[in-house]
């Protein structure tokens, strides 16, 4: 990587995940597997207290949102939240999340919302509701590459297996 003539690439995590050292390292190990150069920076919320990472930690590798409005990165993760069951509106940080995810169209290239987070970005971005389901849905799942355009697929196979574990959906019928 210290050989490459090029810039590394810039990627903005925002954690909202309760157990945020975790993770961290999920993250990082998957961004880890590629040859170029990533450096990441995790964002943290000014209007959520979180309660199960300590302030010293978050104080120490977490930087906020006014820090970096300014800048510009090449991609942005942002994790799920154990809020799925809640309306948007009540979730105690939706209103700076959203100010985020607005920001995002001008100063990222690629954002890609995991988990809740996805859920999240069709209410904002297209009022699309989430619908609650009879009971948790959770495994592994076969999924097929219908586009192969999409450069969030490139690489992958025809079919492959992608986890998930939610209470709530977005119909397809709906997207």
């Amino acid at each position: 990587a210290m050989s490459q003539d090029i810039r590394p690439l810039e990627i903005l995590i925002m954690n909202l995940m309760p157990v945020k050292e975790d993770t961290e390292t999920q993250l990082l190990r998957a961004l880890s597997n590629t040859p170029l150069q990533v450096d990441c920076t995790f964002l943290m919320l000014e209007s959520h207290v979180s309660k199960n990472t300590s302030a010293s930690h978050l104080n120490k590798f977490y930087i906020s949102f006014e820090q970096v409005k300014e800048q510009k990165f090449d991609g942005m993760i942002i994790t799920g939240a154990p809020v799925e069951q809640m309306e948007f509106e009540e979730v105690d940080y939706w209103n700076e999340l959203t100010e985020i995810m607005d920001w995002t169209e001008s100063h990222v290239t690629s954002t890609i919302f995991l988990c809740w987070a996805a859920q999240a970005s069709l209410y904002h971005f297209y009022g699309l509701q989430k619908r609650q389901l009879d009971h948790k849905m959770f495994g592994l799942f076969w999924h097929k590459v219908l586009n192969r355009k999409i450069p969030l697929v490139r690489g992958f196979d025809d079919a492959f297996l992608a986890p998930h574990s939610r209470h709530t959906e977005v119909p397809i019928e709906d997207i």
